[in-house]
């Protein structure tokens, strides 16, 4: 086994500043979230936006679906990674959280990209048609088993499905007085699914890839 290296808050910021950088539009949309308090926790960190962006970029993504837009932080970077005709619908409950990503999105060009669909996102999910290219999930966790098969007959083969805070800070080994049973769950129930490849990160509070075979 190789030496795993310990990702101290030192070295985290050296990787961002060394990695894809947040423009003004990303930063002020940060700054923006952070002054909304507890809500702020579910914003995705600076180093998953630009992974989203290269990994759209990767698998030449045209078309994206994202469960749990928030501000709209995530989806701006899933956006950029898509060409002029790419399409990303974004499911969210919220009018007012949202109201805020309209607002960047069009800052910086990308409003034409973006279908956003506010309702009950496993209503929402089971309604989608077409194939997609990629799909993030960032919504209610107890969801996530739900939202995986509802998405995979959708992925196109070689096609990828992010799933984000599945290492719950680290509570998903050892005695917590939280127990986070539906992470462990989602992380069981992908990792013997025949139809998928699955691996896990260690960035942010664990962003899982999962590749459709």
């Amino acid at each position: 086994m190789g030496h795993q290296v310990q990702v101290t808050e030192q070295l985290h910021d050296y990787m961002i500043r060394h990695g894809m950088p947040l423009d003004a539009i990303a930063e002020e949309l940060v700054a923006e979230t952070e002054q909304l308090g507890g809500p702020a926790r579910m914003l995705t960190t600076p180093d998953q936006a630009g992974l989203l962006t290269t990994l759209t970029r990767l698998v030449s993504a045209r078309r994206a679906v994202e469960i749990g837009t928030f501000t709209g932080f995530s989806a701006l970077a899933i956006a950029r990674g898509l060409p002029d005709d790419g399409e990303l619908i974004c499911l969210d409950v919220s009018e007012e959280w949202t109201s805020i990503a309209r607002r960047y999105w069009e800052r910086a060009g990308v409003d034409t990209k973006i279908d956003l669909r506010i309702g009950d996102a496993h209503q929402s999910v089971a309604e989608l048609d077409g194939e997609f290219d990629l799909a993030f999930v960032d919504a209610d966790k107890p969801g996530y088993i739900e939202y995986f098969e509802r998405l995979v007959p959708r992925i196109r083969p070689n096609g990828l499905l992010l799933f984000d805070n599945t290492l719950a800070g680290g509570k998903v080994v050892g005695q917590h007085d939280e127990d986070p049973v539906d992470r462990k769950e989602f992380n069981a129930h992908i990792a013997k699914d025949e139809r998928v490849d699955v691996v896990m990160l260690g960035i942010g509070d664990g962003l899982t890839l999962v590749r459709k075979r």
